[in-house]
């Protein structure tokens, strides 16, 4: 019966991945800016409703391994340096499946996150706030955050609740 739960289990992470893949990125952003280069907004020094709960979702689930602020750690790289060669997919498949890396004798291992719903809910954010440290466009630290009239991101979910 274990075994019929894990599989189920699985399933279930597999299917959440589908349908995140399937529908895309969360429209962030309208216009001529690629998602996946810049699934962030930030004006005045703020962010989006997005990137701010990417931020704190990061610092819930990842930060523990890959350090505050996406800045790595002795245990696992640093995000804000792998988000520059990484795709929004191959990022995806690492969190959802994740990753066994056997170099130089030394042994590292990145869980899958695939049935965390707190995690897989909200990929999309975790993404923005990790591409935003990427390129250099949010500092160390909780970032300050739009006002909720100012925020597209912020009124695209509310809309949708």
């Amino acid at each position: 019966m274990r075994l019929w739960k894990t599989t189920l289990s699985l399933a279930s992470g597999a299917m959440m991945a589908i349908a995140i893949l399937s529908n895309g990125p969360a429209a962030a952003q309208s216009g001529e800016v690629d998602w996946e280069k810049q699934p962030y907004i930030i004006k005045d020094g703020k962010v989006d409703y997005g990137t701010y709960n990417g931020f704190r979702r990061y610092h819930s689930f990842c930060h523990v391994c890959h350090g505050p602020d996406a800045m790595g750690s002795s245990y696992a790289p640093a995000l804000k340096d792998s988000l520059n060669a990484m795709t929004y997919d191959e990022f995806l498949e690492v969190v959802v499946n994740g990753r066994e890396n056997l170099s130089a004798g030394k042994e590292s291992v990145m869980p899958a996150f695939a049935e965390a719903e707190d995690v897989m809910l909200y990929i999309d954010h975790i993404y923005a706030y990790l591409k935003a440290r990427a390129n250099d466009e949010v500092g160390r630290g909780r970032p300050k955050r739009l006002p909720a009239d100012d925020d597209p991101v912020f009124q695209e979910w509310k809309a949708s609740q």
